[in-house]
């Protein structure tokens, strides 16, 4: 790829280890991308991996767009997390945020990233899938752990995958924690961690069973499911002994330590091939 090619590349980061991991694919294929970093949510740690790094708030959409234009950004990248219930937060939103939240009849993830990416594209800057750089983070089906899930196990992933994928369809969220063929908790605006935890409150630390699902028309340029270490230390302190997330479709941050944690803990994983029943 040509250098001048290569300036065309930008980052707009939230929290969380998915802008370092972009920033570390895109380098390994000669990319430096400039990065628009939310000041509310993005590690000031990124100060240190680029030189092309501007700070905006959350609201600051107008100002995030000027940035980019500045910078020769034609392609983005969305990655890291930004918290859902920010949207109902006291931040103030630049005129620009505010007429276009204003136009939107629903103001879920998919409505509002969603909008947000056709302003990038009338602006010339091409949103681009998040995991361009990171396919060897997207699993392939298969059990991912030493521990198989038991047949229990397999019968309250196939109940939860179905209550997961009705809740990803409506965009409510893309975890379900099941005990015993029932539902305990599903994921809306607090996030995956958070849903484990409260699940466990609930059934007072018995056995549990989590399933991470990707939406039926999952669009891997924003919002795409993640699995990393914390999810796995959560899932030990909550009694949940199998995960269950869709392969090619759910990203794995620091793989290695994911897996021997689990494994230490024996808790099993497995990916899935998106909407397939699971196999006992």
């Amino acid at each position: 790829m040509a250098p001048e090619t290569a300036q065309e590349w930008g980052l707009i980061a939230g929290n969380g280890d998915f802008p370092f991991l972009v920033l570390e694919g895109a380098r390994s294929r000669g990319i430096e991308m400039a990065v628009i970093a939310i000041r509310e949510e993005a590690s000031p740690a990124l100060e240190q991996e680029t030189k092309r790094l501007h700070w905006i708030s959350l609201g600051e959409l107008g100002r995030g767009i000027e940035l980019l234009h500045r910078e020769g950004v034609k392609r983005a990248v969305m990655a890291g997390q930004v918290k859902h219930n920010k949207i109902f937060s006291s931040i103030r939103p630049d005129w620009r945020l505010a007429k276009l939240l204003f136009s939107l009849q629903q103001k879920n993830t998919d409505s509002l990233i969603g909008a947000i990416a056709r302003v990038l594209e009338e602006e010339g800057i091409e949103l681009v899938d998040s995991t361009q750089f990171l396919g060897p983070l997207l699993p392939m089906a298969g059990v991912l752990t030493q521990r198989r899930p038991d047949e229990s196990e397999m019968a309250d992933i196939e109940y939860g995958r179905k209550i997961g994928q009705q809740i990803a369809n409506l965009d409510l969220g893309q975890t379900v924690v099941v005990r015993d063929r029932a539902c305990v908790a599903i994921e809306a605006m607090e996030g995956t961690d958070e849903t484990i935890e409260r699940a466990a409150r609930v059934t007072g630390g018995r056995r549990l069973v989590v399933v991470k699902v990707s939406k039926p028309r999952q669009d891997m340029r924003f919002d795409v499911p993640v699995i990393g270490p914390k999810t796995i230390e959560v899932m030990r302190r909550a009694n949940a002994t199998a995960l269950a997330i869709d392969a090619g479709r759910t990203l794995l941050f620091d793989r290695d330590r994911l897996t021997s944690a689990a494994d230490a803990s024996g808790i099993a994983i497995v990916a899935l091939a998106p909407e397939r029943k699971p196999e006992a």
